[in-house]
């Protein structure tokens, strides 16, 4: 965070990079219709640490909540006051409110996950076409692939997740044409194909989708990924990550203006 002096910011996102993020832009048009007076910043943050986080909230003395991306959704659970059930669930926060006593003192930092939300509602149109029993396949294990595999969970999807290192059910290698067979929705979980890469891709065997199957990107910059381009060549029906990100905002936002 390169910020040096006192803020006046009501809301805010921390993560890195940040380029790509299209959250300002999001909330600033959206307050804008209402006519809220309110503000949303990008707090870029070369290392999360007690020292990043308690300068952020010093010098942004307005601030009640910032939203959280990659890297940090898992490792910001460490330094919150209190999570709620929900994230504990899932195991990665999106979404910090900040509450502060009549003072302005911060008194407690408090988690939730919204992505579960915003990626359950933009896939359901997907999921509610599977057929009965079938599956998804998750590429990623990190925070994101969490809350995507709780969303899927709640409309009823049973998910594998996919991974280089085999930390998930299955790696790349072991996707054959009868595990996609079984499960016909796939989810880009990590964030390869982000802007500036838009070149990168997950390594994904293409070749063995067929039309019918569904592929969602939670990459929404670009509108269209590699991911995305690749599968809707092979027949694939496929989505990007934006509907997520604004239903996923607005929840976040909901958080943030609830009272205690």
């Amino acid at each position: 965070m390169t910020q040096t002096r006192l803020s006046t910011t009501d809301y805010g996102l921390i993560g890195r990079p940040l380029a790509h993020s299209q959250s300002k832009a999001f909330f600033t048009r959206l307050f804008a219709e209402e006519g809220s007076g309110e503000s949303y910043d990008n707090f870029e943050l070369q290392e999360l640490t007690p020292q990043a986080l308690y300068g952020l909230v010093l010098l942004n003395p307005q601030l009640k909540g910032f939203n959280v991306t990659a890297p940090y959704k898992v490792a910001v659970m460490d330094y919150l006051d209190s999570i709620d059930p929900a994230a504990e669930r899932v195991g990665a926060v999106n979404t910090v409110k900040i509450e502060r006593d009549a003072t302005g003192r911060v008194t407690a930092l408090c988690g939730f996950n919204t992505d579960v939300e915003g990626f359950r509602e933009s896939v359901r149109p997907m999921a509610e076409r599977l057929a009965p029993g079938a599956g998804a396949l998750i590429l990623g294990t990190g925070g994101a692939s969490k809350a995507v595999a709780e969303a899927l969970s709640q409309l009823g999807v049973k998910a594998l997740k996919v991974s280089h290192s085999g930390k998930g059910d299955l790696t790349y290698d072991d996707i054959t044409a009868e595990v996609l067979a079984k499960c016909p929705l796939v989810v880009n979980a990590t964030p390869l194909g982000t802007y500036p890469d838009t070149a990168s891709c997950p390594p994904f065997p293409f070749g063995l989708l067929r039309p019918g199957m569904m592929c969602h990107d939670l990459v929404y910059n670009p509108a269209e990924t590699e991911f995305m381009r690749r599968a809707a060549a092979q027949g694939a029906e496929v989505k990007n990550g934006l509907e997520m990100l604004h239903r996923q905002a607005l929840a976040s936002l909901a958080v943030w203006r609830t009272k205690s």
